[in-house]
């Protein structure tokens, strides 16, 4: 399998800690890419019409786009659906538990572009203020929930470990931990994974 990647992007690490969690994450050969919001890297682009990173080809050429679906094919692979849950109540919690991971996410990249790639003439404060407090109402959503997560490893937890190390990444000068123990006390635990620190973008 190939992967075009970004080591920044948490939807890449995403992919990776699944990957890793599940063995196989020395199955996929990383192609680094130059995918911007601004302008599309055309080797990407062949294969997935967006231009995003993570883009997936298969061993078969399949190309496969958007961190859920690269995430669920890899889950997939072995047949034994570790990372998501078959059915049932597990399966809708891990998913609802990705979607709030996820839109964080979503929050924190779209701050991200705002605060550092738009021209400082054209930013729009209300803008920024707006995907910060997606961000803080995103993380009392999670401390609501954080001392149900114990050592479980599911497409739930990855996502949402994955969005609060992108938080450490990009937004050091806003201490989520502040008035989120919980979610801090898992997340201490959480990011010493081996998975965790083989895909930190500190170290990549």
């Amino acid at each position: 399998m190939k992967l075009f990647f970004s080591p920044a992007s948490p939807y890449v690490r995403k992919v990776m800690v699944v990957a890793s969690e599940l063995g196989l994450a020395d199955r996929i050969e990383k192609l680094p890419s130059a995918a911007s919001p601004i302008k599309a890297d055309q080797t990407i682009v062949v294969h997935n019409p967006t231009g995003k990173v993570p883009t997936l080809v298969t061993d078969d050429g399949l190309a496969l786009f958007d961190s859920r679906v690269i995430c669920e094919y890899i889950d997939s692979i072995d047949g034994k659906q570790r990372i998501f849950p078959a059915a049932g109540p597990a399966r809708w919690n891990a998913l609802r538990e990705q979607a709030i991971g996820d839109g964080l996410l979503d929050a924190a990249l779209l701050a991200r572009y705002e605060g550092f790639m738009r021209p400082e003439e054209l930013r729009w404060d209300a803008w920024m203020t707006g995907q910060l407090t997606k961000i803080d109402v995103s993380l009392a959503a999670i401390e609501t929930i954080a001392g149900e997560f114990g050592d479980r490893i599911d497409i739930g937890t990855i996502t949402i470990g994955c969005a609060l190390h992108y938080l450490d990444f990009r937004f050091a000068d806003r201490p989520w931990r502040d008035g989120n123990p919980k979610t801090a006390a898992w997340f201490e635990r959480f990011s010493q994974r081996p998975s965790m620190t083989a895909s930190s973008p500190f170290t990549a």
